[in-house]
């Protein structure tokens, strides 16, 4: 897969680590901490410097009981950061949103890919207007699962079998706008629209979702599923992170969404080893 001028080999034995830099106040990990574009600057270096494959820059928390801000809001925080990175380094971005207008400002400003946490299937968005928007830019798009009005599953079967129903749908959505094969990538989406129980299953079922012809991309660094088996706050959460990422990329996952990248990556290249 190309992610801007870097090619990613996903049939190889060695994960992809995709740093998270948050540029909102509310983030549940790291509200707050990079607000201007230098912070943001440092932040992205660390992270390269720290073994990150792609950044991925958000510009509106999506934590449980965020506050939507306007699409123009979310483009006046993201494209200074993004125009900052593909100024000063050699990385890959990404930009986390759901919103076709911003990921249309972004694309222009120089971003590889994006990441939607609903899958191209945004509800408000009945044209699927991002799907058009990332495929006429021929980069690639993370499909995250997301559902505003599922119901909860009552036993695993039935939850796996709902998941994977509606990653196709997605898959569909994306193949019927223009997006290629090859620039798809899926998500379980843990931590959105499921309970405790569901969460964790998301992880074993890495292994179905891979089976649809895609890479897997997995994000749970330090969410509440962690905090709910640990009993530990947001800042206590590394290593469950850690266990859960390996966990992940015994089941089949290839790319890693994490805020602290060294510590995963150290992680993720002895399983690699282990694994491959």
């Amino acid at each position: 897969m190309k992610i801007g001028k870097k090619y990613f080999d996903l049939d190889s034995d060695r994960s992809l680590i995709m740093g998270i830099l948050n540029v909102t106040p509310d983030s549940f990990s790291d509200g707050g901490k990079y607000l201007d574009v230098d912070s943001a600057l440092f932040q992205a270096e660390k992270m390269i410097r720290d073994g990150a494959d792609i950044i991925d820059v958000g510009g509106e928390s999506t934590r449980p009981g965020y506050t939507k801000i306007s699409c123009w809001d979310e483009i006046a925080r993201i494209n200074p950061v993004v125009k900052a990175i593909k100024e000063r380094f050699d990385v890959p971005v990404s930009v986390d949103t759901y919103k076709w207008e911003v990921a249309e400002a972004v694309i222009e400003s120089g971003a590889d890919m994006i990441n939607d946490i609903w899958g191209l299937d945004y509800y408000e968005d009945k044209e699927h207007k991002m799907a058009k928007v990332v495929a006429a830019a021929e980069i690639p798009v993370c499909i995250m699962h997301n559902k505003a009005d599922r119901i909860i599953s009552m036993d695993r079967i039935s939850f796996e079998r709902e998941i994977i129903e509606d990653m196709k749908k997605r898959i569909k959505i994306a193949e019927d706008n223009g997006i290629y094969d090859w620039n798809i990538i899926l998500d379980p989406g843990v931590g959105f629209a499921k309970n405790f129980e569901e969460n964790m299953w998301c992880i074993s079922l890495i292994s179905q979702l891979k089976k649809l012809g895609y890479p897997v991309l997995l994000g749970i660094s330090n969410k509440s599923l962690i905090g709910n088996i640990t009993g530990l706050e947001v800042d206590q959460r590394k290593e469950g992170t850690i266990a859960l990422n390996v966990l992940g990329r015994e089941f089949g996952g290839k790319i890693f969404r994490v805020h602290d990248v060294l510590a995963n990556k150290r992680a993720l290249v002895v399983a690699d080893s282990i694994c491959g």
